[in-house]
């Protein structure tokens, strides 16, 4: 069905809902770096995008033909795994979250997402300008 709207525009705001949750897993990290036996958590989700985008780490989605691609998108199709594992805690501290390594996956996670950010305003701001000049 023709629609409007870009045909990535499902995927993007599928891995923003993603990154947003990743966010929210690392300040959960953060908030609970004192608790002793309190052991990081993270979100991975981008074996199972390549997955349902049906890509390889090493292929890229190449168009084979101009009348279809190798996949469609279905948003619905994959979502994030939380990884909670447990360690026991040898010495009071050590096995607590490593603040340095929260941030750096935090600033990575809100670099990427300020990006899809601007993507999606540019789909947006084509949009716009057709809906205002469409009439000219």
């Amino acid at each position: 069905m023709k629609t409007i709207f870009s045909d990535n525009l499902g995927l993007l705001g599928k891995v923003m809902d993603l990154r947003l949750e990743r966010q929210n897993v690392v300040m959960s990290n953060l908030a609970n770096q004192d608790v002793p036996s309190y052991k990081a958590h993270r979100l991975e989700f981008e074996k199972e995008l390549q997955s349902a985008l049906n890509t390889d780490g090493d292929r890229k989605m190449t168009r084979t033909g101009s009348g279809h691609l190798p996949s469609t998108f279905r948003a619905g199709g994959f979502s994030g795994t939380m990884e909670m594992g447990w360690k026991p805690q040898v010495v009071a501290g050590l096995d607590s979250v490593d603040m340095e390594k929260e941030m750096s996956i935090m600033a990575k996670n809100t670099l990427m997402y300020n990006a899809l950010t601007d993507i999606t305003k540019k789909d947006f701001e084509g949009l716009q300008r057709v809906i205002t000049d469409g009439g000219k």
